[in-house]
């Protein structure tokens, strides 16, 4: 069966789309409600739309990073996904760069501001969907930040990271500690938990 007019340009757009993206491949705002309502696409955020019988994916982290590009998971969500941390954080740790303002978005998160001279320490990329990914702190920076942000996230968070760090395979303790030397606030605490762990 042929596709219908407001059906067609589906094909040429991403999984997961925006209104933008939507208008340039000649669907019309009134194309985008009735594939909305007849249930080929479904909104997942405010000017964000995803395929119908697409992969599961976390929306909400979808959200962040379409809406803000420099988004980076870190603390406790980043440890959690470095198998470093048990816990399940209620809302995902979001990092923006100090100045960077908080997307408008339905997904809720734990926001952070972190200097931009440091910011892209230790930054990778965790594949979303396609071509979108979202930035994540490395296994060292996520414990370092923990160490650094300690006064507010709890003292055993960065220990039991760096417990569990250093039982892997490859862990070495004098890049971390060099790594540490960036963020003046974690360096003494780490230093001193390394002593006690090593």
């Amino acid at each position: 069966m042929p596709r219908t007019a407001s059906t067609q340009p589906l094909s040429a757009l991403p999984t997961t789309f925006t209104y933008a993206q939507a208008r340039d491949a000649g669907l019309s705002k009134h194309a985008l409600y009735r594939l909305r309502e007849g249930g080929l696409i479904a909104a997942i955020s405010r000017g964000l739309y995803r395929q119908a019988g697409a992969e599961p994916a976390d929306t909400d982290l979808l959200a962040f990073a379409v809406k803000a590009p420099r988004a980076t998971l870190c603390l406790e969500t980043a440890l959690a996904r470095h198998g470093l941390s048990d816990a399940i954080p209620v809302a995902p740790d979001v990092a923006l760069p100090r100045g960077t303002r908080i997307p408008a978005t339905d997904a809720i998160a734990r926001w952070h501001h972190f200097a931009t001279a440091t910011f892209d320490v230790g930054r990778e990329q965790l594949a979303l969907d396609g071509d979108i990914s979202i930035g994540i702190y490395n296994a060292p920076r996520s414990i370092i930040d923990a160490f650094r942000m300690r006064a507010t996230e709890g003292h055993e968070l960065g220990y039991e990271a760096l417990r569990r760090w250093l039982r892997l395979p490859g862990s070495q303790p004098g890049q971390l500690i060099h790594l540490a030397g960036l963020f003046p606030r974690a360096e003494t605490p780490m230093r001193t938990a390394l002593a006690a762990l090593l």
